[in-house]
């Protein structure tokens, strides 16, 4: 595996890397990206899209800690918060421990607010509920996701 800061080849078994001490993360459902090259956005929805291993949808990590790493969203729930049992697990004071949740139904992709302390956005507007769409922002504390959709 390639370390996602420093590009550096890591034994697929190590959780840090050897050359910059990054803590990797071994989870199978989640895509590095790499870090050269950043704009505003880490990647277009259109780039992330094509990246091997994104079917469906997709959160890119677009600003804050982990910018640049990819949550590949599977059928179903997925839960988001502070709490270490959640799907994405993000250790950050501004999330909630239960914060949000995706659901992937039908084709489909919504965000539902868990009841969090600072509220779940979606293109900058509060929301309890709503239907994403590739190219939306989702702003989870600190954490500014952008919503892919890819057709590995």
């Amino acid at each position: 595996m390639t370390c996602p800061n420093c590009q550096a080849t890591v034994s697929d078994d190590a959780n840090f890397c050897p050359n910059c001490g990054t803590e990797l993360d071994n989870d199978p459902t989640v895509v590095y990206l790499p870090l050269e090259d950043r704009k505003e956005h880490p990647l277009t929805p259109a780039e992330a899209a094509a990246v091997e291993g994104i079917r469906g949808f997709a959160l890119v990590v677009e600003q804050g800690p982990r910018a640049g790493m990819t949550f590949v969203l599977n059928p179903g729930i997925t839960t988001v918060g502070r709490h270490p049992d959640s799907d994405i697990f993000l250790d950050d004071v501004t999330v909630s421990r239960h914060h949000c949740r995706f659901i992937v139904q039908e084709g489909r992709l919504m965000v539902e607010d868990s009841g969090s302390t600072n509220g779940t956005y979606v293109n900058e507007s509060r929301v309890d509920s709503a239907e994403l769409k590739a190219g939306d922002e989702v702003l989870v504390g600190r954490f500014h996701f952008l919503v892919v959709h890819g057709n590995a």
